[in-house]
């Protein structure tokens, strides 16, 4: 059997052979590597997409992690809020989840919850105005990287909305994200080394 364009022939898992997975890791590794383009493509769809915002939501993004970089932040710190609101297009009223399940097999657990409640978090600026309560956060108050959060929602995220802003462009991030999505570090299918 020529691996090279067959595909499986199973019609349930059940049925599967050693060489049927054969075929679907062959194709799926190209298409694993991939995978930062696919994310860098689905960035570009908060192009133009205010909201009602100051900025649009990708010169948010830019300008989040523009910031962390400029703050010396590492390189997973810094893609981490590049990509904290890129579920904004398709969880509209759980972003943060989104962008969380994104990065979770490539970043270590504190940045996974860092992006994952920043929703939270965030509404300590906001929530007031309508009609929630901006103290939400506070039911993680002595969780191991509340401090960590909060810190991420001060400096970076709530403060990211300048139109005036000089954010690096997407391309200067484009290598930081090639690195940090080549191999996962937290996934049941992560590869062996």
């Amino acid at each position: 059997m020529d691996m090279t364009a067959a595909n499986a022939t199973f019609k349930s898992m059940d049925e599967g052979t050693a060489e049927d997975w054969a075929a679907i890791q062959h194709h799926f590794m190209p298409f694993a590597a991939e995978l930062p383009g696919r994310i860098l493509k689905h960035l570009q769809l908060l192009e133009g997409d205010y909201g009602g915002f100051p900025v649009d939501r990708l010169e948010h993004s830019l300008q989040c992690a523009t910031r962390a970089h400029r703050a010396g932040e590492r390189e997973d710190y810094v893609v981490a809020a590049l990509l904290h609101d890129i579920g904004d297009t398709l969880g509209t009223f759980n972003h943060p989840d989104i962008a969380a399940a994104i990065l979770k097999p490539f970043v270590s657990e504190k940045l996974h919850w860092i992006v994952e409640r920043h929703g939270i978090f965030q509404g300590y600026y906001f929530f007031h105005h309508i009609g929630r309560d901006r103290d939400m956060r506070e039911a993680f108050r002595g969780h191991p990287h509340f401090a960590d959060t909060a810190r991420f929602c001060e400096l970076y995220d709530q403060s990211a909305f300048d139109s005036s802003y000089d954010s690096a462009p997407l391309s200067f991030f484009e290598p930081m994200v090639q690195r940090l999505f080549e191999r996962p570090i937290n996934s049941i299918y992560k590869l062996d080394d």
